[in-house]
């Protein structure tokens, strides 16, 4: 099995099925078995494949043949993998007055932007007079 190589936009399914050293067959059925998997489709509906989906095709190949997940089994890791990485992100909560001082914050340094703007755009002015 190889690796992803570096520098390209997208790929083939037959440069991602030898990458993979799966069939392209098995690739589209995998495709229709993990939602998460979702090429973009050329003019002729060639599929392009992302580095992000040939990253989750890795991931789905290692859990089916080398940890033995089976297809439900490994869509529900992936599934439950996600969940965490969002559970991770979630947005801190802040106190409503550290959340009122940033935006007052905010807004003065956007004042200060317009300002700059709106003097800019006077001197524009006044040079083309």
């Amino acid at each position: 099995m190889k690796q992803v190589p570096a520098g390209r936009l997208y790929y083939s399914i037959s440069e991602v099925s030898e990458m993979m050293d799966v069939r392209p067959h098995v690739l589209r059925y995998w495709e229709t078995q993990f939602k998460m998997l979702r090429p973009k489709k050329g003019r002729g509906g060639a599929r392009m494949y992302r580095r992000r989906d040939v990253e989750v095709l890795f991931e789905i190949r290692k859990l089916l043949y080398e940890q033995r997940y089976t297809i439900a089994g490994a869509r529900r890791k992936m599934l439950d993998e996600r969940t965490e990485v969002e559970k991770d992100q979630m947005e801190m909560p802040f106190h409503k007055l550290e959340r009122d001082e940033m935006v007052r914050t905010i807004r003065r340094d956007l004042e200060d932007v317009l300002q700059l703007l709106r003097k800019d755009r006077a001197a524009a002015a006044r040079g083309r007079r």
